[in-house]
């Protein structure tokens, strides 16, 4: 669906992608389209919160990872069906955004309810907006210095990283240390890529 090449991470490029692809193949033939799978994947998301708000902790971190499959699955079928459009990769990103914000939201609802950690509402909004801003610093940069923010520490909480740590914190009832986890490693990662914008690009341009 995107008009650009997908940034696929590790867990995209070897987990979600084996699964995505052949669903993706399926369903290119029939009448789907990638913006019709790219709500079904929010829908997922939707869903982990809600689950994750009943207690069911589990299921709610299975539902994380579903919808980040789901969500490569948007991608594979434009191109299948060659329907990439602006529209489909503004959608896509857009409520990828309110996907990881409700996804939060539902854990941090758990945490209050099961687990007697302090600050759980802190941790939850420093993971939220730690997990927004990232992908914002990623859109941001130029094109030519994007690479950078895909490989190595650059790229160590991305999107496909997150929701992993995510189910896997949902289905071993660390939810709280999960929080802090993706908390810490957004935010020093933003921290991180400023640095390196200022470093390569804020000297140079004054």
């Amino acid at each position: 669906m995107a008009m650009n090449a997908v940034y696929n991470g590790f867990i995209s490029k070897h987990v979600n992608r084996r699964m995505s692809e052949p669903i993706a193949r399926l369903l290119a033939r029939t009448r789907a389209t990638p913006n019709q799978a790219t709500w079904v994947a929010f829908g997922i998301a939707i869903a982990s919160c809600g689950v994750f708000a009943m207690g069911l902790n589990i299921i709610g971190g299975v539902l994380a990872q579903l919808s980040s499959i789901a969500d490569g699955v948007d991608g594979d079928l434009a191109r299948y069906k060659n329907m990439s459009s602006q529209f489909g990769s503004l959608l896509d990103a857009v409520l990828d955004r309110y996907a990881d914000a409700v996804i939060v939201l539902g854990m941090t609802l758990w945490s209050l309810a099961h687990e007697t950690y302090p600050s759980v509402w802190l941790v939850g909004f420093a993971a939220a907006v730690g997990t927004l801003t990232v992908s914002y610093s990623r859109a941001r940069i130029s094109p030519e210095h994007r690479p950078f923010f895909d490989r190595g520490l650059a790229s160590i909480a991305s999107r496909d990283i997150r929701l992993f740590l995510i189910m896997f914190g949902g289905i071993t009832g660390q939810v709280y240390f999960c929080l802090l986890l993706i908390a810490i490693l957004t935010n020093g990662l933003v921290f991180y890529r400023l640095a390196y914008a200022y470093r390569f690009i804020g000297v140079r341009g004054g």
